[in-house]
């Protein structure tokens, strides 16, 4: 197919405008003075990227905001063309057009950097959709099609028991376990059977704030509990529990601690379960990315000691297989909490995905996710480590950061006091998306920022690693 359209375009790598915002831009003008006409093809974005010097992803990213803003129409195996039918634009873009609608703006950044999820660019996308097709191609397929135990797959739970009793050091079985549609649903179905209006409950800060929610909800109170480099201070817990309180509960995640990623020490583990058993409050550990190590053996559960006697452990597979796929559990030894949870279940409901459950265990069956978790954590480990090698490069003694062992991003805490709101703003202008620390902090926000490095190409990286030190170190 011949292209005859010729690049002209024209970037400011010094301007405050984000470079995708301003390939997208030039390409407007040329369709509004008619250079470009409806039906021409534009070149691929290798080939853009090849001509402009630059990341592919940028390109996507530019191409996306004319798809998305109907400029630009794709076609399937043909390529992407300039719209038939073009929207109406007025000047109010800066150096450029935008549309004229009612709609509120799309957000869209060259590079975000999110609380840490995984590449789903990895995912075992293809096996997943084999397993699928052979599920639909047994026999007696239709008993698959009626309803289920709302607290999951019996053979699903079963496979989820085993690798967490040989993996991870525990003793449960299945009857101790509900399968959920993530670890959020997980945390809600715990609060709301677990809480009840006026209890207290302890949670570490900073902290996850999505899990805070679903407490309040249920009607409990929050005591913040500080973090330092051996996770949560048991001096502060203490002083909560001899402060006459209901406490029913702490909520923690001790393996890689949210946001700052430190290891709870073995010393204060042992503590917080001589703790949890005198004053039988409950431990809910959250284990949110577990299987991404990169060190030696990681340090075991809490809920593996065997002394530990009220708890319920959430963990997920979505990071594992990909997290659009919404499989999370939770695990207590407390069978008549676990029958709470499922009479609740069974009224939001009624059971969870049973085919999914099904392709999933057939994947676990096969070795699939096993060869799947060995290549992410070597695809991970080489981007922890280059992305040390960006910090390092224009982070060097203006910021504290430790090298995680595992997890999908870095907890960095400037040498200074930041106006996070101030350069969040700043960042969103130039294309970087960030999670400001409030988002993490209960009262008055930490100075310290969770970089992901997960999701984001070796380009992406240095695009936001770069902007965000010219920012912060500018003085």
């Amino acid at each position: 197919m011949l292209r005859p359209w010729k690049l002209e375009i024209h970037l400011d790598h010094y301007s405050e405008k984000a470079i995708y915002l301003q390939i997208a831009d030039a390409i407007i003008a040329q369709i509004q003075s008619g250079r470009l006409k409806s039906g021409t093809a534009l070149p691929g974005s290798r080939t853009l990227a090849a001509e402009l010097n630059l990341n592919r992803n940028t390109i996507v990213e530019a191409l996306n905001v004319l798809l998305n803003e109907e400029w630009l129409v794709s076609k399937e195996r043909k390529g992407t063309f300039v719209a038939d039918t073009l929207p109406v634009f007025s000047l109010t873009r800066k150096s450029g057009f935008t549309l004229v609608s009612n709609e509120a703006p799309k957000s869209i950044f060259e590079v975000n950097f999110d609380d840490g999820h995984p590449d789903s660019k990895i995912a075992p996308i293809t096996e997943l959709a084999r397993a699928y097709r052979q599920i639909f191609n047994r026999k007696g397929k239709w008993q698959m099609m009626g309803y289920t135990s709302e607290l999951g797959d019996i053979e699903f739970r079963r496979a989820i028991v085993h690798m967490l009793n040989h993996q991870r050091g525990m003793q449960v079985n299945e009857q101790e376990i509900c399968i959920t549609r993530g670890s959020q649903m997980a945390m809600y179905l715990t609060a709301q059977c677990l809480l009840e209006n006026g209890d207290y409950i302890m949670i570490e800060n900073p902290g996850y704030q999505p899990a805070w929610n679903a407490f309040e909800l249920a009607g409990a109170k929050l005591l913040p509990v500080r973090v330092d480099k051996e996770g949560l201070i048991i001096e502060d817990m203490t002083a909560h529990l001899k402060s006459g309180k209901r406490i029913k509960a702490l909520y923690t995640t001790p393996h890689r601690q949210y946001p700052t990623t430190v290891t709870l020490s073995l010393q204060r583990r042992l503590e917080l379960i001589r703790l949890s058993n005198q004053y039988g409050f409950t431990i809910i550990e959250d284990d949110y990315d577990n299987e991404f190590h990169f060190g030696y053996r990681p340090l075991l559960p809490l809920v593996s000691f065997p002394e530990l006697e009220n708890y319920v452990y959430i963990g997920t597979m979505s990071k594992v297989v990909a997290p659009a796929l919404r499989i999370g559990y939770l695990i207590s030894s407390d069978i008549a909490l676990i029958s709470k949870v499922g009479s609740l279940r069974k009224i939001i409901d009624v059971q969870g995905d049973a085919i999914m459950e099904q392709a999933v265990l057939q994947l676990i069956n096969d070795g699939t996710i096993k060869r799947h978790l060995k290549k992410a954590t070597h695809y991970y480990r080489n981007k922890r480590d280059f992305t040390d090698s960006l910090l390092k490069k224009y982070f060097t003694d203006r910021a504290d950061y430790d090298i995680p062992d595992g997890g999908l991003a870095f907890w960095v805490v400037p040498g200074k006091e930041v106006n996070w709101m101030d350069i969040s703003e700043k960042l969103q202008r130039k294309g970087v998306k960030i999670i400001t620390p409030d988002s993490y902090s209960y009262g008055k926000p930490v100075n310290g920022i969770r970089l992901s490095y997960g999701s984001l190409s070796e380009a992406q990286l240095e695009t936001g690693i770069k902007v965000l030190a010219d920012l912060l170190f500018k003085n």
